[in-house]
């Protein structure tokens, strides 16, 4: 936790109306999308802008479709999820890993052995966020970028209570707060993408860098 900052969340923030077993939720595919086609391509389009052009990509609560430009910029994207036909069904993974950060956020991967990190439309899920930021600190490059996008479209039974009680704009304050406590990044920027507002789904962004010092 970053020194000095007393951290405001409380357990009772990630308690969630239904508290089964994740892996029992998610263990049917689901091959649809979250979010419309807009808003799908307005985050494609943000991750375009704010990801490196080159380097692995870590494509955090990921499923069949990644979000991602599909041009081969990269040099590798990883995948990590819950679904093994979901990931399995992805075109852009080169390589993907199950596993259910609510019961295990420590990540399997190396100290800065990626360029970038993402996480679409899911951080709403995570019980134990703090730790996985910093997680996600550990296994990026300094300097490297961590794009957090959201919407207000979820499951509500498995989203956590903080995030039910808060609107747009308190949940970008809500991803800032997770990238400070995790003592990890630099101060974080929030993006409104809505491609059309009113008309359309939508959807925003909020980016860290990972500290270099």
């Amino acid at each position: 936790m970053a020194a000095g900052f007393e951290n405001p969340l409380r357990p009772e923030h990630f308690e969630r109306i239904d508290s089964s077993d994740d892996r029992d939720f998610y263990a049917v595919p689901r091959f649809v999308t979250h979010i419309d086609d807009a808003a799908i391509a307005a985050v494609r389009d943000f991750y375009a802008a704010a990801l490196p052009p080159s380097g692995h990509v870590l494509d955090l609560m990921s499923s069949w479709v990644s979000h991602l430009p599909e041009d081969g910029r990269y040099e590798g994207v990883t995948g990590l999820g819950m679904n093994t036909e979901e990931l399995a069904a992805n075109p852009l993974l080169a390589r993907w890993v199950l596993q259910d950060l609510n019961r295990e956020p420590r990540l399997p991967f190396e100290e800065a052995e990626f360029a970038s990190a993402v996480c679409t439309v899911s951080v709403q899920y995570l019980t134990r966020p703090v730790e996985l930021f910093a997680e996600v600190g550990r296994v990026l490059e300094p300097g490297a970028p961590f794009v957090v996008t959201y919407s207000n479209r979820c499951f509500p039974t498995k989203a956590v209570a903080i995030w039910r009680a808060l609107d747009d704009r308190g949940h970008a304050d809500l991803i800032s707060l997770y990238f400070r406590l995790s003592g990890l990044f630099e101060p974080a920027r929030a993006y409104d993408l809505s491609p059309n507002p009113g008309r359309t789904d939508p959807v925003y962004a909020v980016v860290a860098n990972r500290r270099t010092v």
